[in-house]
């Protein structure tokens, strides 16, 4: 069994369901934003719990690309939503806008906060995985 592969897993599979918890029980309408980090999000889950299924020890070759540019789309949504200057830049004109905060815990945790800790998780158990396998 390969922790650091069930680890990513598990993390992709909590920031699924944490996604689709929001959005179907808490009725927040996700921006256009939050969208795209779904479209990165949600394969991983899929994806991972397959390779974790088979052992799959050179996954991280498809799937860091999926997990970088996760990163740096919910990167940009925390920007979006903690700097206002960024907001004349806001990408989202229709529908509910990037900048909103449906959550603000403790100051700085907001939804994409927690998307870009789940992209971050997954990266570093990926990348531990990588050097484990001896690639």
């Amino acid at each position: 069994m390969n922790k650091s592969l069930l680890f990513a897993w598990v993390t992709a599979l909590i920031a699924t369901i944490g996604s689709l918890y929001f959005s179907e029980v808490r009725h927040f309408i996700p921006c256009t934003l939050c969208w795209y980090q779904r479209i990165f999000m949600y394969p991983l889950t899929v994806i991972l719990g397959v390779a974790f299924y088979r052992n799959d020890k050179e996954i991280y070759r498809y799937t860091l690309p999926l997990t970088v540019v996760g990163i740096l789309l919910s990167g940009y949504h925390i920007a979006l939503q903690k700097i206002p200057y960024l907001q004349e830049f806001e990408m989202c004109k229709t529908g509910i806008p990037c900048s909103k905060d449906y959550l603000n815990w403790l100051g700085f945790i907001t939804i994409p906060m927690m998307a870009f800790a789940a992209f971050i998780i997954i990266t570093i158990s990926l990348v531990v995985l990588k050097r484990n396998s001896g690639r």
